[in-house]
Formats: structure tokens, C-alpha cells, sequence
């Protein structure tokens, strides 16, 4: 009778401890979208969610073990978007989140240990703002952008990395963002090459005067909103971020023939050299320590290739001669380039090509 007292007792413990021990390891901690640390536009919703906004904003985190789940939403019940991450510095892939129920996308076959994760908003601010709710891991914590030199790349498509990625999804089909790959863009790319952080304010067809078919709005029209919408009533705080480098590409859409259908007058080029300098300005005017640079474009051959260099260095001039005692402005144009990504714009590869060509003259900078 002992004997067996005793075998129950050894029964009752053991399965005690496997129970308590499977709970243990069937539990996993919560990170609230309140608790990261994102970088680039954002806005912290008062429910508590993390509202990505422009290209490429990011947040990173820590857990243990081979999985973990992100969950995310959009305000669009019919509409779909993407983030990207990588993993202990690894590219993976990109993620579709569809819909405004919140849903879980886990990221899974991990090995065991600590892991690094990086999210990134595959797509441009235009295309909608995706909500972080909360990720869901063991032993899980929010990891910091560190303490770098900042760039900010102001552009178009191409500084967005829209229309380069087609191994999803291909040319001609789907819906345009569904070929943005705003991690594998160019400026990203430099900033990893000179380990910078970086920031993207770009929207898609955009330029300095007008857009790629229509009159406006223009960058100097949208820049200081936070989502890049010229009638949002939520503009950014420029306090957030101190860029050393700001890198401006327009003049792409500027110099656009336009879409055959909406009537669309010559370039002009006296406007575009007058609102480039107000547009330095107003730059200047959020960040007077800041140096910047003027960027051609990739796009553009021939005499339209010609004519922005020549616009652009008449603008360097006036600014240099506007503010003799601050740092010059430095230009940098493009080797000209067959693109090969989606309706003319640069590939993933061609955004390779590019930063390559930018790292040396950004160093330099920095």
C-alpha cells in the first residue's frame, strides 16, 4: 500500500511538472504597438495601434524561439497592403495584410534562441497607412534604431522603390503597389552600405511643380503633411527626426509627357528652378543644419536628361548664393541607365546599380 502511495505520488509530481512546464512554454508574452520604437512617418493611434505611414517606416523587435506573430490591420475592408522584414539582418519576403479585422501573420521556421526581427511598410504612404496591434512572442522586446547619421531621401516612385518588385506579382497585373519594394529601394540601400538610418518622404508621381499628368499637387504642396495628402488636416512634426543629409530626387514627373489624355503644357523650366528654390527653403527652414543634395534622375535620357542637370545646377547656385555661409549644395547625377523594372521605373536590381553608384558620393557627405 506504501509501495503504491508512493508510485502515485511520483505520478501526481511528474505530471504536475509536465503540465506546469508545457504551460510554461505554451505561453508566450505580448508586445503592445505602444511599446516599439518606430522610424520614419508614423502616427501612434489613441487606441493604441502603430499607424505605418510613409516608405520604408520600420520597428524592430526581439523574441526566442521559432515564432512569432505580428498583428495588423488596415482602415479599408477591401483594400490590401504589405510590410516586409528580415531576420537577425537577413531579407525574407514581404507580407499581404488584407482587410480591417485585425489578423495574425506569423513569421515561422525559425531556429531556436534569440532572433532580431525588422519590420518594414513595403509600400508608399499614398497607398493607405497599415496598423500595428500588438506581437505576440516569447520573451519578446523592443529593439531601437541606433544612434547614426540620419539621410532623408525626398522623391518620387523610384526613391519609394514602386513598380521594382515583380517576382510576386508581374508586370501588367494586380494593382500598383503590388510590385513596391521600398526596402530594396536606393536610398535604403546606401544607408545600409554606410550604416546611416534613413527615412523615405516620396510619393509616386510627384514632382516639384507638377505630377507625372497633372498640374499638382506637387512635393511643396504635401511635404509638411504627415501622409503626404495635400487635403489632410495632420501635418508632421519635423522635430522628430534631425536629418545630416537630405537628399532631394524630383524632376522625373516634371519633365513627363503626361498621359496622352489630361491637356499638359511644355516644361517649363523658369517655374521649376523658381519653386526647386522654394522648396529648398522650406527644407532648409525644418532643418538649417542639414546639408543637402540635389539628385537627377534614372529615368530620364537624352535632352530631358540634359535639361533637369542643367535645372538642377542653376538651382544649386541660387541656393549656394542665397546662404554663402552655409554648407553647399551638392549635386549628383545619375549614369544613364535602360531600367528594367515595371513601366519604365527601376528595378530591384537597377536600385543595386544605383546605390552602389550614390554610396561614395553620400560618404563623403557624411
Amino acid at each position: 500500500m506504501k509501495n503504491s502511495y508512493k508510485l502515485l505520488s511520483v505520478l501526481f509530481v511528474s505530471c504536475f511538472c509536465f503540465f506546469s512546464f508545457s504551460s510554461i512554454a505554451a505561453s508566450k508574452d505580448t508586445l503592445k504597438a505602444g511599446s516599439l520604437q518606430p522610424y520614419g512617418r508614423y502616427f501612434q493611434s489613441s487606441n493604441g495601434n502603430l499607424e505605418l505611414i510613409s516608405s520604408a517606416v520600420h520597428f524592430g523587435f526581439r523574441f526566442t524561439g521559432p515564432d512569432c506573430s505580428i498583428f495588423a490591420a488596415l482602415s479599408d475592408p477591401t483594400a490590401h497592403n504589405y510590410i516586409q522584414y528580415t531576420v537577425d539582418g537577413i531579407y525574407f519576403r514581404r507580407i499581404r495584410v488584407s482587410g480591417n479585422a485585425s489578423h495574425s501573420y506569423d513569421i515561422v521556421g525559425l531556429g531556436k534562441g534569440q532572433h532580431t526581427i525588422w519590420v518594414y511598410k513595403a509600400t508608399e504612404a499614398t497607398t493607405g497607412p497599415i496598423f500595428i496591434q500588438k506581437i505576440v512572442g516569447h520573451e519578446i522586446s523592443a529593439v531601437k534604431v541606433p544612434d547614426r547619421a540620419l539621410i532623408e531621401f525626398i522623391g518620387n516612385s523610384i526613391t519609394c522603390g514602386a513598380a521594382a518588385d515583380p517576382s510576386e506579382i508581374p508586370c501588367g497585373t494586380g494593382v500598383y503597389h503590388d510590385q513596391h519594394n521600398a526596402y530594396y529601394a536606393y536610398g535604403p540601400r546606401v544607408a545600409r552600405m554606410l550604416k546611416t538610418n534613413f527615412i523615405l518622404s516620396s510619393v509616386s508621381g510627384i514632382g516639384i511643380y507638377r505630377t507625372w499628368n497633372m498640374d499638382g499637387p506637387s512635393m511643396p504642396q504635401v511635404y509638411e503633411k504627415m501622409d503626404f495628402l495635400v487635403n489632410s488636416k495632420r501635418n508632421w512634426d519635423f522635430k522628430m527626426f534631425k536629418p545630416r543629409i537630405v537628399s532631394i530626387a524630383l524632376g522625373t514627373n516634371d519633365l513627363s509627357d503626361g498621359d496622352g489624355k489630361t491637356p499638359r503644357l511644355p516644361f517649363d523650366s523658369i517655374v521649376f528652378i523658381n519653386n526647386y528654390v522654394r522648396f529648398i527653403e522650406l527644407v532648409k527652414s525644418k532643418y538649417p543644419k542639414a546639408r543637402l543634395a540635389l539628385l537627377s534622375s534614372p529615368m530620364l535620357n537624352g535632352n530631358k536628361r540634359m535639361t533637369l542637370q542643367n535645372c538642377l545646377t542653376i538651382v544649386k547656385g541660387r541656393i549656394d548664393k542665397k546662404y554663402p555661409s552655409g554648407k553647399k549644395v551638392a549635386l549628383f547625377f545619375f549614369k544613364p541607365m535602360t531600367t528594367r523594372g515595371c513601366g519604365g521605373h527601376p528595378s530591384v536590381e537597377d536600385h543595386e546599380i544605383l546605390a552602389k553608384e550614390l554610396a561614395p558620393f553620400f560618404k563623403k557627405l557624411i
